[in-house]
């Protein structure tokens, strides 16, 4: 079933990259008491993801902040090194948060996950976007295939801006 606002994000783990080398950091420490803006691209290094969707949300990234983000955060179905070499060739820096979902459990968990063995890719994560406040979807955008729309970061400063007017 697939996660809808009102509901509760599952608790999952994902992994990061650290000065110290990878460490997994859960939902909870992640989401909980916060206000994220999390976007789910179908891979690192992929020409739309690389090209716009990460490029948008660290180019608004002090704007989203300003608006009551506590959080962006970027998570893929890849390993925590393409994750981190990744927001390291974006320049994501600490505007956003590089999250490697290495074999899908929160894309399964939340069921925005898709199978794109027919490219060789494997289970993938849909492209989508969410607010998320104190563990809770507040906004969800999930995109149709082949779509970059709801899940830009242009999209979530106009949810942003609807919350506060």
């Amino acid at each position: 079933m697939t996660i809808k606002v009102g509901d509760r994000l599952p608790e999952a783990t994902f992994m990061t990259m650290t000065a110290d080398g990878p460490a997994p950091v859960s939902t909870s420490d992640v989401f909980a008491g916060k206000t994220v803006a999390l976007f789910s691209v179908p891979g690192a290094f992929t020409p739309t993801c690389s090209a716009k969707h990460l490029p948008g949300f660290v180019e608004n990234a002090a704007d989203i902040k300003g608006k009551g983000v506590d959080t962006i955060a970027c998570m893929s179905v890849n390993d925590v090194f393409v994750m981190g070499a990744w927001g390291a060739d974006q320049k994501a820096g600490e505007d956003v948060m590089m999250l490697a979902d290495g074999n899908a459990e929160f894309a399964k968990a939340v069921g925005l996950e898709f199978d794109g063995s027919g490219f060789g890719m494997g289970v993938r994560a849909q492209r989508f976007s969410m607010l998320v406040k104190d563990g809770v979807v507040s906004e969800l955008n999930v995109e149709a295939p082949g779509e970059f729309k709801v899940s830009s970061a242009d999209h979530i400063l106009g949810q942003l801006d609807s919350v506060s007017a």
